[in-house]
Parts: C-alpha cells; structure tokens; sequence
C-alpha cells in the first residue's frame, strides 16, 4: 500500500530562497472533462447489482436512471458485471458484483453492491477503467490503483502475487501514468514517457510482452512475471528505434496502442477472429504494425469485445473488424468475419465502444446508436433480438438528454448523459 505522505513543514518569513514545488498535474485527450457532468444511465441485466438500481432490479430493457447520491458525474465505466463512476470532484463509486472484490469496498451488508457507494482513495482520480473482476483508476499525479482480481483459464490467478485484492493498491509506484486501459483479465498503462506497461492474464498475448511458453501463469518464472507491471518493447515499422506511444486501448484478450508521432496503430492478444486487423488468424505475443488501421484507415480510437473492434478515424467515421456472429459488426444479416476494418454508415461520431458482442457508438451531436446481440437486453432497445444494423437507442431517460459517452459491460451497458436546455 502507499505510504503516508510527509507533512508540510511551514517556512520561516526569512528564508526566501526556498521554492516550494507544486505537484505535477497530468493530463490525456482521453480523460473527462470535469466541467461537463451528467446522469448515469443503465441498462441489461442486472441480476447481481451492476446496475446500481437496488437488489430487486433484474434487468432494464430501456435505460434507467441511477440515483449516485445527487452527485456530478463525470465518467461511468462498465466491467463485466459490475459499474465505477467518476464524479467531477475525483471520487468513485461502485456497485455489482463483489465476489472477487471488483467494487474496492465493503459490501457486507446485505444489498449494499446493489447500490452505488463510494471507494476510499488515496488520491484525486481523472480516469477509470474496468474489466471482469477488477478495477483500476488513474489519479492527477500520475499515480494507478487498482482492486479485484484477475483470472485465466484455470480460475483466480490474483491481482497482484498477493492474491485478490479488495482495497486499493497502487499498482505501478515511480512511474507517471498519463492513461490506463483495461481488458477482461488485463490492465496497460501509458506513461508520459510514451512507454505502456502491462500486467494480468497473458494467454491470449495480450500483455504484449510474455512469450508463448510462458503465457500460462508466467510457467517456470512464476505469476510475478505476468502479475507485476513491466514494460512492453516494440520496434517502429520498418526502423530499429522504439516506438513512443501516445494512446491505448483493450479489450476482452486484446491490446492496441498509437504511435505519438506517425499515429501508426500496433495491436496483439487474441486473433482468432482477425479481430486485431492484420488480415491473419494468428495471436500476437508481441506488438505488431496494423495497416489496415495505420494506412488504409487513420484511426484515433479503438475498443473491442471478445472477438471483434470497433474503430473510428480522424473524420468520425466508424468501422467494424473481426467475428460478425450476432450482428456485433453491424453490416447486416451475414454472420462473416471481417478481415480488415470495415465501414459502416452512421452520423459523424465522437466515441465507439464495444461489449463482448455489442457494438455503440455516440455521434457529435449526442444520439446513441447500439447493434449485437440483444439477449442480455445491452441494446436498450425494449427487447432481447439481435440487432444487426446500427439502431437509435431510444426511451423516456433519453428524450431529453444527450449522450456524452457509453460504455459496454459483459451483460449490461451504462451511459453518461446530460439534458439538453429546455
């Protein structure tokens, strides 16, 4: 755990030559805008509180206000079956499942998970992220805790060689973060250096930087090599210098990054689907170049489920890669992979987020659209059929508001919205 800070000591009226140093704020084009606050809205299913409606909410077809104790919400972050909010003063709240201690908080109390209640934090936070069972959140000095655990193939491999962790622990101390991103299993961390470090479950290659032979909980050098943050090396396209990054993404087994300077984006984990974009079906254990998102498609932004991504490039345009079962990939009733990122049309848009097969995406002037498959009700759409083309999601919480952002769960989806003037 960090330890406690040092008081401040108060300087004599003489000693003038002292310069008192203030603490490095940091700062992401990724990280919420605290002077523009909303609503939380959810929807999906809701059977073990994640979304925060009490313990006799099962679900939500159409999207559903969540009361956070009137506060100003600034972010809403949806793991896979739990929720973490971000209100505009740096303080999170939680609610879903806590079985591996995913909410930072005690929830003995019977209900209590299903309800939003605050994380003690060490710190201001700006950003979240969240993924199956665990929680991460970026602080304005740079600093990363995160709660919860991770788990492979075989179960419960911990958050860190401690085990599961329920309170928050800083995960990457000596290091500034400038953004975090997690998958299911998997947590990365940009840092202002331009350097991504990574730890969790590394199976699929999703950590980057684990070899094949040791992937299954670090083999003979043992889960501290996958379950403490380092970083991952990657070589420029075509040069021997290192690449510096300047964002990052993740999803369920997958990880994409950004090049600062070229805006080249470089993927690895799992490919079964050709979900990475390199037109092949092999996983990648380390990063490698994407054309299809480098050159043929400038792209500025990328989530993905378990088998798909979703992109959007430079003019707002959104594209689709990967498995198309379900309608997640939003091209119709064919149910064919997409090798490469594939158009799709919609408005101009601001985000795109994925779920484990659903697709959203927000446009510029604040509609929300939703396609997938519909059976965990994440579409918002009144129903539970599959939706292959992108939909307006619609309902009463909606009719009056704007959506600034959204994001996908395993079964339920959460959204953060602000009224429009009246």
């Amino acid at each position: 755990m960090p330890g406690r800070g040092k008081k401040r000591v108060r300087e004599s009226e003489g000693d003038t030559n002292k310069v008192v140093s203030k603490k490095h704020k940091i700062a992401h084009p990724s990280h919420p805008d605290v002077t523009v606050t909303g609503v939380v809205l959810a929807c999906g299913e809701g059977d073990v509180g994640q979304l925060g409606l009490g313990p006799d909410v099962m679900e939500k077809s159409r999207p559903a206000l969540v009361n956070i104790d009137d506060q100003k919400i600034v972010s809403a972050v949806a793991g896979g079956m739990h929720t973490v909010c971000l209100t505009n003063k740096g303080e999170v709240y939680t609610f879903g499942c806590n079985d591996e201690g995913a909410l930072g908080r005690n929830t003995s109390e019977e209900g209590s998970e299903t309800l939003p209640s605050k994380v003690d934090l060490l710190g201001r936070g700006i950003q979240l992220s969240a993924g199956d069972s665990h929680t991460a959140v970026l602080t304005d000095e740079g600093k990363v805790f995160a709660w919860g655990n991770f788990r492979d193939a075989n179960g419960k491999i911990g958050l860190t060689s401690d085990g599961i962790q329920e309170k928050p622990i800083e995960m990457l101390p000596g290091e500034t973060v400038i953004k975090i991103a997690s998958g299911g299993d998997h947590l990365l961390c940009l840092t202002e250096k331009g350097e991504i470090y990574s730890c969790g479950c590394a199976e699929q290659g999703q950590l980057g930087r684990v070899a094949e032979c040791f992937s299954v909980r670090g083999g003979r050098k043992g889960l501290d090599y996958i379950l403490k943050p380092a970083i991952i090396r990657c070589l420029r396209h075509k040069s021997k210098k290192r690449v510096v990054f300047d964002d990052v993404y993740a999803g369920q087994y997958m990880s994409y990054a950004r090049e600062k300077d070229t805006g080249s984006i470089y993927a690895w984990g799992l490919n079964n689907y050709y979900q990475l974009g390199t037109n092949d079906l092999e996983n990648k254990f380390v990063p490698v170049y994407v054309k299809a998102m480098s050159e043929d498609v400038k792209v500025t932004m990328v989530d993905a489920g378990q088998h798909h991504a979703i992109c959007l490039d430079t003019a707002g345009k959104v594209y689709t890669v990967g498995r198309g079962e379900y309608g997640r990939l939003g091209h119709g009733d064919s149910n064919e992979e997409k090798r490469v990122p594939a158009i799709l049309d919609l408005p101009p848009c601001k985000q795109v987020a994925a779920g484990q097969a659903v697709s959203y995406a927000v446009t510029n002037s604040g509609e929300i659209y939703a396609w997938g498959m519909g059976t965990s009700q994440q579409l918002g759409s009144g129903d539970d059929e599959d939706v292959t083309t992108p939909r307006l999601m619609t309902g009463k919480q909606l009719q009056t508001r704007k959506v600034i952002a959204v994001s996908g769960g395993g079964q339920h989806t959460v959204l953060l919205a602000t009224d429009t003037p009246s």
